[in-house]
């Protein structure tokens, strides 16, 4: 199976006004295996950056100034990404630009039929609900290291999501096993220290998760008392 990782930079908030794709970054994921055939590019958006984005990501239209436009990196990019399923952190912000930008070149260019697009914002929402599910947040709950942050960046972000995502839907990242073998029955089984190993406990798979999370959002949506497991998930989930 293969996913991307992806995250964005923009001029802008605001797609439909006229706001661009600044830097697109991508991580490689296959069969939970981080490849690390990453692809990064900046972009010239031939237009001015709000003061309030520079802010947040550091770029300006001066350092813009000798990089491609995204006519010189589209085919690239869009061969790269092409029948993966992307991983985006609040994906409609993110689509919304990537359709604008290929619309200049065909007007009914829509990224979702070219690939499967997973919202990890969405998903942390139903597994964390009524908390902070941003970013910095998840890497926080999940103890990854996000000290080097400070300012967003597309690639940054988009690896600092892979690793996030992988501890979301698995437990485990790509760099926790020396050979396949051991990550398969590692990622099944696993003993329980706290027990002196007397318990075997059998770790559920990606799309079980997935399964699991919608199960119960339906629940939570139909029955009048909601659903238990997502009410004690998130008294017992923290900060």
């Amino acid at each position: 199976m293969r996913q991307i990782v992806l995250d964005t930079e923009t001029t802008g908030l605001d797609y439909s006004r006229g706001h661009k794709i600044i830097e697109i970054g991508c991580v490689e994921i296959i069969d939970r295996k981080i490849t690390n055939n990453n692809f990064h590019t900046y972009v010239n958006p031939c237009r001015k950056i709000d003061e309030g984005a520079i802010s947040v990501h550091g770029i300006t239209n001066d350092f813009l100034k000798d990089k491609p436009l995204f006519e010189d990196i589209k085919d690239e990019f869009y061969s790269y990404i092409n029948e993966a399923e992307l991983i985006i952190h609040n994906a409609p912000f993110d689509t919304g630009f990537i359709n604008s930008e290929f619309s200049a070149f065909d007007p009914k260019f829509d990224i979702e039929r070219y690939c499967k697009i997973f919202d990890s914002l969405t998903f942390a929402r139903k597994l964390f609900p009524g908390q902070k599910n941003s970013l910095d947040a998840l890497c926080k709950r999940f103890n990854v290291d996000n000290s080097s942050r400070d300012y967003h960046g597309a690639l940054l972000d988009a690896n600092l999501l892979a690793d996030v995502y992988l501890l979301m839907t698995g437990g485990q990242t790509s760099l926790s096993f020396v050979n396949s073998q051991n990550k398969k029955e590692e990622s099944l089984i696993k003993k329980n220290n706290s027990n002196n190993g007397n318990f075997l406990v059998q770790y559920a798979e990606e799309e079980e998760i997935r399964e699991h999370i919608d199960f119960c959002e339906n629940i939570n949506n139909e029955s009048k008392s909601g659903c238990s497991w997502l009410q004690n998930n998130n008294e017992v989930g923290g900060e």
